[in-house]
């Protein structure tokens, strides 16, 4: 059995972490025949939402926790039920190493047929005390399977981290148990040496190479590949890996760049999610993190797109972009909280933690109905994540500017570079990007 390899973006995803997570494990399994499973650490957000179902795309898997589960080591044995005579149990633990899974019609655990409780049952028929010393073996084994079962087996669920549980599994006396889902049918059975070294899930990440915008427990997975376009973080591996950071506009324009060089083109869909995530980090090309390549990324991109069979067969790449940036902006339709969460970046720099959040608006006039909630939740977020300060830029994709709410800034931030403005927000001149534009100005204040 192939093992799967997640690739997966930041937690918060926007659009191009979603776009390069799908884009790369397509190219994985097509380029290299790699299980590869585009995944998600986190809600896909309202432009990314609709950027899938305009192309008829399912959102990557949900993958909250890189820790094994007991779910990564059930096997699936075959299984019989408690009316069937115990030669067919007899029958499964002869290939399976010794254990005979008996479950419910409604496929729910009832007991295991093992070593054990074979030879508890031949007791009270064969020996000594036995209960009649004329029963042959054969008879035995026309009884029904429950009465050989052990129905004291633990069940666990296939969701549950084993590191949660681990010492239950160490101090219960048998070598299997039950992996059941969250409606408690069977799943499989695990056995207490798997689960004492469980697996490591791989991981290729994009998007993202620190540390806390990864997805939680990374450390207890492998760690294969980096693939972003970000500064660089201190995210710690156990051993080398193949690491590509490079100052373009959009992972999507890494990955697109990779399809090209292995001779390969990406069905219309997968183009037309990498294109959004070019479209969605680069405002269309606009912002000032947008490269030559990211440009070139976007016109290949195209030709894969654009194709008669596409779901983008009527659009052009302007109506496309539009739509794309416009899906993802306003304030009216999300409440305060989730407009602060749904992007948000947490950074270090000298003495200070903080967090940035984002949120693209098509005008910010509209800022000024919404401010004060705004402020209200970027301060109780900040509280919440016991941070020094909370920042909320709020960017304009049409005119190319931003205004900058800030919770409990430093004094150290009074010299920013931005103009004030009587509600109390900052006014950002041609600033659109956080990554080069923002992030490096405040970096600069904290670390002098």
């Amino acid at each position: 059995m192939r093992t799967p390899v997640y690739v997966i973006g930041h937690v918060n995803p926007d659009t191009d972490s979603i776009a390069s997570a799908i884009g790369y494990a397509w190219l994985l399994h097509e380029r290299d025949g790699i299980d590869a499973i585009a995944a998600r650490s986190g809600v896909i957000n309202q432009q990314t939402s609709w950027v899938l179902d305009f192309l008829g795309l399912k959102p990557p898997f949900l993958l909250n926790d890189a820790s094994p589960k007991f779910g990564s080591v059930a096997i699936r044995l075959d299984t019989t039920t408690p009316e069937r005579p115990l030669s067919e149990a007899w029958g499964i633990a002869s290939k399976t190493g010794g254990v005979a899974p008996i479950i419910t019609e409604d496929n729910r655990p009832y007991g295991l047929v093992t070593g054990a409780s074979l030879f508890k049952l031949m007791a009270e028929y064969v020996g000594p005390n036995a209960k009649s010393n004329e029963t042959a073996v054969n008879q035995i084994l026309e009884l029904p399977c429950r009465e050989a079962a052990d129905t004291s087996i633990p069940h666990f669920n296939s969701s549950t981290r084993i590191k949660d549980l681990i010492r239950k599994v160490l101090h219960e006396e048998g070598d299997d148990f039950w992996v059941v889902d969250d409606n408690g049918k069977y799943t499989g059975i695990a056995r207490k040496s798997d689960l004492i070294h469980p697996p490591r899930i791989k991981l290729i990440l994009v998007d993202h190479n620190e540390a806390q915008q990864a997805v939680s427990s990374f450390e207890e997975a492998e760690l294969i590949e980096i693939l972003d376009h970000h500064r660089l973080g201190n995210l710690p591996t156990n051993s080398p890996i193949h690491f590509t950071v490079v100052p373009v506009g959009s992972t999507s324009t890494l990955v697109t760049e990779r399809i090209a060089e292995a001779g390969l083109s990406a069905p219309p869909e997968i183009a037309g999610i990498l294109l959004a995530g070019i479209i969605s980090d680069t405002l269309h090309l606009i912002s000032p993190t947008t490269t030559e390549r990211d440009k070139n990324a976007l016109k290949r991109l195209s030709r894969w797109a654009f194709a008669a069979d596409s779901p983008l067969a009527k659009e052009t790449i302007e109506s496309y972009a539009e739509q794309i940036l416009t899906s993802g902006s306003g304030l009216s339709a999300r409440p305060p909280r989730e407009i602060i969460t749904t992007d948000v970046k947490t950074y270090e720099a000298g003495d200070y933690k903080f967090s940035i959040s984002q949120v693209e608006v098509s005008d910010l006039y509209e800022l000024g109905e919404h401010i004060n909630d705004l402020r209200k939740a970027l301060e109780e977020y900040r509280e919440i994540k016991e941070i020094h300060f909370a920042v909320l830029m709020v960017t304009d994709v049409v005119r190319g500017s931003s205004r900058i709410l800030m919770a409990n800034p430093p004094a150290i931030l009074e010299d920013l570079p931005f103009n004030p403005t009587q509600d109390g927000t900052l006014l950002a001149e041609g600033m659109v990007s956080r990554k080069k534009q923002l992030v490096p100005i405040i970096l600069s204040q904290l670390e002098v």
